[in-house]
């Protein structure tokens, strides 16, 4: 995902603008200074990335004709809406796999989707080009994140006791 193109939106606050952000310290109750932290370093990459995808693609869901926005736009936003919640399940779990798997599954389906409303002329070039690039950038990270927690051990418990190869 590419954080300093402009995709159709002023940078001055408009629809869709994230917040400002402050990078001055903050004083704590305790009088301690504390940095405003990187959205990504508490939630990890691909649960961020994935946010932001959403948050670009509601708006442009919006955009679609009214025939297709409440079918494939609303498709599209509830499956992107369900791998968030998968890459959450999956940041705050210890059993992992399942959760990852099934945001890898979701991705694939959006994809497809996402694919479909271009063919349809529902999404420009640029818009498809920027879905598909993010797409596959959250999914090299999941995959990632699937690869190093299976590397680290974290096998869930039901396939430990079947044997199955981590």
């Amino acid at each position: 995902m590419q954080s300093n193109t402009n995709d159709g939106q002023d940078s001055s606050g408009g629809p869709g603008a994230a917040p400002p952000r402050d990078s001055r310290p903050r004083r704590t109750p305790f009088g301690k200074q504390e940095r405003p932290q990187n959205p990504a370093r508490t939630t990890g990459p691909a649960l961020e990335a994935m946010y932001q995808f959403t948050l670009w693609l509601i708006p442009t869901l919006e955009k679609f004709p009214r025939s297709q926005k409440f079918l494939l736009g609303d498709r599209l936003q509830t499956e992107a809406l369900a791998v968030l919640d998968r890459l959450i399940d999956a940041t705050y779990s210890r059993e992992r796999q399942q959760h990852l798997r099934a945001a890898n599954l979701g991705l694939e389906k959006m994809r497809f989707g996402v694919r479909l409303a271009k063919d349809l002329k529902h999404l420009d070039l640029k818009s498809y080009a920027h879905a598909a690039r993010t797409l596959d950038e959250v999914g090299r990270m999941v995959g990632g994140w699937l690869k190093a927690d299976r590397s680290t051990g974290m096998v869930p418990a039901q396939e430990a006791a079947h044997g199955a190869p981590a």
